[in-house]
């Protein structure tokens, strides 16, 4: 540990784990063929949001099968109208491992108030045992990425092949950066904002086939709002997944997607997403193997993300803190780092254990985390002396 600040700054400090950085070389000029002014009915404004999602489905590798759907108010939008048009069919296990699968839960039991709940949990920085989890007979919902927690499943082999229930995905921090195995996924969900760097307030809403059955044979037992509906008189509302939105998208936030997704294409589409995340993730990695007062808060290597990397102090004088007093302490690295220009937004998640949260997705560039981290030894060093 050194109390000297390094010479070099990351060219691009913006590590937020959502809005996260946009994509290298992004500038407002990317934007000018947004047809601004114009209606989202018309036909300039279709052909915009058709292509959003037939580059999302090339570059995602969704089965041709499947629907694609923009829809309004981010993931959790997303999510939303999944679990309220679908659920209620048959039992449901939610699987929680961090706050936003918490909060899933809590509209399940306390909102929807289903009868037959079943929740999953772990404790931040581990899974639950998925193989206990009967996905033959029940619906599950669950997140692939915990974003607040670092912590991913790391692969679909735990969900039955042969299930009669669905399964409903919250993939925002894994879109784009992790392969998801489209067989066992009936409903994911994601946003513009994370791994592709875009803007926020879109959802993305994908369909299997099973899932589009459920939606024209069930009728939930609630009323829906306009915003949720994906049926009328029983059948799907096929114009959803061609660009005819429920409410009214940006256009300018829809160009700003479009121009995201040329620049997946660009390097190497999905192969080459994952690529620029996992390189991000290895020089996390290499730092944490070398520093023994940091470690990742996921605990075992195959479930740690490649995406929301979520990381905690283990300097046993730090440990050794009351909990407020530790997030005291994260919150001083993270204020240096901030004061310093390198980097900004690091801290950990509100409801998560106290550390840093460093956002390695696919637009972020390997040699910006690489030049982060001596700013980290330099902070950590110059928050640990006010211990002293």
């Amino acid at each position: 540990m050194t109390m000297t600040a390094p010479a070099a700054l990351p060219r691009v400090a913006t590590f937020s784990s959502g809005p996260c950085a946009k994509r290298p070389g992004w500038s407002l000029k990317a934007l000018a063929d947004a047809p601004l002014g114009r209606s989202h009915r018309a036909k300039i404004g279709k052909a915009k949001l058709k292509l959003a999602i037939d580059l999302t489905r090339e570059i995602l590798q969704v089965p041709a099968d499947y629907r694609i759907g923009i829809v309004p108010a981010s993931d959790t939008g997303a999510v939303e109208m999944a679990m309220w048009s679908l659920l209620g069919a048959r039992p449901v296990t939610m699987v929680a491992w961090e706050s936003f699968g918490e909060g899933w839960i809590t509209d399940v039991t306390k909102q929807l108030k289903l009868a037959d709940v079943e929740t999953v949990k772990a404790p931040y920085g581990e899974l639950p045992n998925l193989k206990k989890i009967d996905t033959k007979n029940r619906d599950v919902v669950f997140t692939w990425n915990g974003t607040t927690s670092g912590v991913r499943v790391p692969d679909a082999d735990w969900i039955a092949g042969d299930r009669e229930g669905l399964t409903i995905c919250d993939a925002t921090s894994a879109a784009f950066a992790q392969r998801l195995d489209w067989a066992k996924l009936d409903v994911t969900t994601f946003s513009w904002q994370k791994v592709l760097g875009g803007e926020a307030a879109h959802g993305m809403l994908i369909l299997s086939p099973r899932a589009v059955q459920r939606l024209e044979t069930y009728k939930p037992a609630w009323p829906l709002p306009k915003i949720f509906r994906l049926t009328s008189g029983g059948k799907l509302i096929e114009g959803i997944f061609q660009g005819e939105t429920i409410n009214t998208p940006s256009m300018l936030c829809v160009e700003d997607y479009i121009d995201a997704l040329m620049w997946a294409k660009k390097v190497g589409g999905l192969d080459g997403l994952v690529k620029r995340a996992d390189a991000n993730t290895r020089a996390i990695a290499s730092f944490v193997k070398n520093t023994p007062w940091i470690d990742f808060l996921a605990v075992k290597p195959k479930t740690r993300s490649n995406t929301s990397v979520c990381l905690k102090f283990t300097d046993p004088k730090v440990v050794a803190l009351p909990a407020d007093k530790q997030a005291e302490f994260a919150k001083g690295v993270v204020a240096t780092l901030e004061k310093a220009g390198a980097g900004l937004d690091l801290g950990h998640y509100r409801d998560a254990p106290p550390g840093l949260r460093i956002w390695c997705g696919a637009t972020v560039q390997t040699r910006d985390v690489k030049a982060l981290i001596p700013w980290i030894e330099y902070a950590f060093a110059k928050q640990l002396a006010t211990l002293s």
